[in-house]
């Protein structure tokens, strides 16, 4: 065991020393977890969030928004009042505190989560919003006046000049990021496990992190479009990588320090968990585009919508011969992805019709998880997911009781990010098998983000409800992954759904199974097309002992993306970009200024605690103010 500080994130040389151990016995700690909790039951449905937010600086004076550098000094705040005010039990199904909170990648991110998870009444979507409002308001109070908490998915401005506080620089020939943009102090300084990730993730690449994304062509824009990035360093790297017509970036930070929004639930055994994971999979790219809110990266409107392709690209650590650009060196294998991306293998029976991607595991792994009981779908599932090394844990980690925790297996699973993850029971714990749904950006306010929490619970009850089929093959849910995230997806873009989701007979060819859909059709219905998912849910709560209040509630989170998914509302992105476009001083050059960011982000703090209506987002719809 390498010699370091006690309960410190291992180097990555120190990592990769141990790279075999801890694969090994992850798998052990997997198989245990399997063994203990094959046939576990769970029949009171359970469910919850998490939610990430920005700290944000204004400067009313010379009008100007900035990333403030502070969660490792925000933190301990919040967790003191966890810990004294709250009642803080650690046990996931006895915990009575109202709010968790937790450090996120970046010093600028924090994570919160409801105190204890949500129960199956449709009842429960009625404290959604409020316990969000309440997590705003919690951290607010550790706030100054001229601070504040957004949910905001991509920051702007990050990585341009006077974009943080407080005021660092980037270092293009050392440090963790050696990035032309974003300073070290960037990434998060009260958690060593981030550095410890940004570093393993760009030593096992073998060179940095190369990120582009389509430059938004508005009038002015050169064509070709290509910034002069020579003059920032690094060896002229920078201008060798950038694409034309792309905004470069070249660091995780762009793409780990966006902030998304998920939701856990528990299935009632394992087999319902797999069949949840498989199709809830398809509604992926559909969440995508719904909830799209990231059309600026680097300073610049792009053409893209969503923080899809930053983030699959800033967690990118394939070496250079795994990625097919050079040849393989010695016990290197192909891979099709790096750690982050869609979903790549289904793990429902019914699923394995539609497995079309190849799929890399090492066989060893394969075969002895199905040695120890582990059936061969699933135990190619989490062989995939040893096929990459272990790019973080702590020393505290490695050598520990397989029977009683299962870190080594978490610090694989935990730092592979697909746009689902089937999540086993943790070691210790009488929590079930869990499903969490993760591809969707955060939302600018707690109403939007509490209607998509509770969209996708009531997408998992129809599902169960109806025996609903979504199934398509796994290539084309990759395909809609990259519609979904372009501009105004939600009304120009098409993806392949499923014909008849009520029918799961399987005498016809696949590619006669499913079609292309526009949002609107597969979110509303069609009439002799589609059924549509709202007319589903619909009446699936008709069906239901449903209360008006609840009832209500339902209705205003259906109208939110019945309403985006027709064209009557907007998605976050859509209405941002209208902001921008219509700023007066907006040159129709695609660049953010500083004075563009300030009243953008000005305007999304008021509209956020309900001291700004915004009808196109919300139509009449008010949300309740706050501080």
């Amino acid at each position: 065991m390498p010699q370091v500080a006690a309960g410190a994130s291992l180097t990555w040389e120190e990592t990769k020393e141990v790279s075999e151990y801890i694969k090994h016995h992850g798998i052990l700690q997997f198989i245990n977890l399997y063994k203990k909790n094959k046939d576990t039951r769970d029949d009171e449905f359970k469910w919850g969030d998490e939610i990430e937010y920005m700290i944000v600086k204004f400067d009313d004076e010379e009008k100007t928004a900035k990333t403030l550098f502070d969660s490792h000094n925000l933190m301990p705040k919040l967790n003191r009042k966890e810990l004294v005010d709250l009642d803080y039990l650690f046990d996931f199904n006895r915990r009575t505190a109202n709010r968790l909170w937790s450090y996120e990648y970046s010093s600028y991110q924090i994570e919160s989560k409801p105190g204890k998870p949500y129960g199956a009444p449709l009842a429960e979507f009625n404290k959604v919003e409020t316990n969000m409002l309440r997590r705003r308001v919690e951290a607010r109070e550790f706030l100054k006046p001229d601070e504040s908490l957004l949910t905001v998915t991509s920051f702007p401005r990050l990585g341009c000049s006077n974009f943080c506080y407080p005021a660092a620089k980037p270092t293009p020939e050392e440090g963790i990021n050696a990035s032309l943009f974003l300073p070290d102090e960037a990434i998060c300084q009260g958690l060593d496990r981030m550095r410890a990730i940004s570093i393993s993730v760009k030593l096992r690449r073998n060179q940095g992190l190369s990120i582009n994304i389509p430059i938004y062509r508005d009038k002015n824009v050169a064509v070709p479009f290509r910034e002069d990035l020579v003059a920032l360093g690094s060896d002229g790297k920078g201008q060798r990588e950038a694409k034309d017509d792309h905004v470069y970036m070249d660091a995780a930070g762009f793409g780990l320090g966006c902030c998304c929004l998920q939701t856990t639930l528990l299935g009632r055994d394992i087999i319902q968990a797999r069949e949840l994971y498989d199709q809830l999979t398809a509604f992926c790219p559909v969440m995508v585009a719904l909830t799209a809110a990231a059309p600026v990266f680097r300073g610049y409107l792009t053409d893209v919508d969503s923080r899809w392709i930053v983030t699959r690209d800033s967690g990118d650590d394939r070496t250079p011969g795994e990625r097919g650009v050079e040849p393989l060196k010695e016990d290197e294998t192909l891979m099709r992805s790096g750690r982050y991306g869609a979903v790549e293998w289904y793990l429902s029976k019914e699923g394995q019709r539609y497995n079309d991607l190849p799929l890399e595991y090492d066989k060893k792994w394969l075969n002895s998880l199905m040695d120890n009981g582990v059936d061969k779908i699933l135990a190619q599932h989490i062989a995939h997911l040893f096929a990459r090394d272990c790019i973080s844990i702590l020393s505290t980690q490695v050598y520990i009781d397989d029977e009683k925790r299962s870190d080594c297996f978490e610090s694989i699973q935990g730092t592979t990010w697909r746009s689902m993850r089937f999540k086993p029971p943790p070691a210790d714990s009488d929590i079930g098998w869990r499903v969490e749904f993760r591809p969707m950006d955060i939302q600018i306010t707690d109403f939007e983000n509490a209607a998509a929490v509770c969209f996708i619970i009531l997408l998992a009850k129809i599902i169960v409800h109806f025996n609903l089929n979504t199934l398509i093959p796994l290539s084309k849910v990759e395909e809609n992954m990259m519609r979904a995230q372009k501009r105004d997806a939600v009304n120009k873009e098409k993806l392949w759904f499923r014909k008849d989701i009520m029918s799961h007979a399987t005498d016809q060819p696949i590619d006669q199974e499913y079609g292309e859909f526009s949002l609107n059709e597969i979110i509303n219905g069609k009439q002799g097309h589609f059924i549509g998912i709202i007319p589903l849910i619909n009446s699936y709560i008709d069906s239901c002992n449903v209360d008006t209040e609840t009832r209500s509630t339902i209705q205003q989170f259906l109208n939110l993306f019945g309403g985006r998914a027709s064209g009557k509302l907007l998605t976050d992105a859509a209405w941002m970009r209208k902001q921008i476009i219509n700023h007066p001083d907006y040159k129709e050059d695609a660049v953010v200024s500083e004075r563009i960011n300030y009243d953008l982000l000005k305007s999304i703090d008021l509209i956020a605690r309900g001291h700004q209506p915004c009808p196109d987002l919300f139509g009449s719809h008010l949300l309740p103010k706050i501080p």
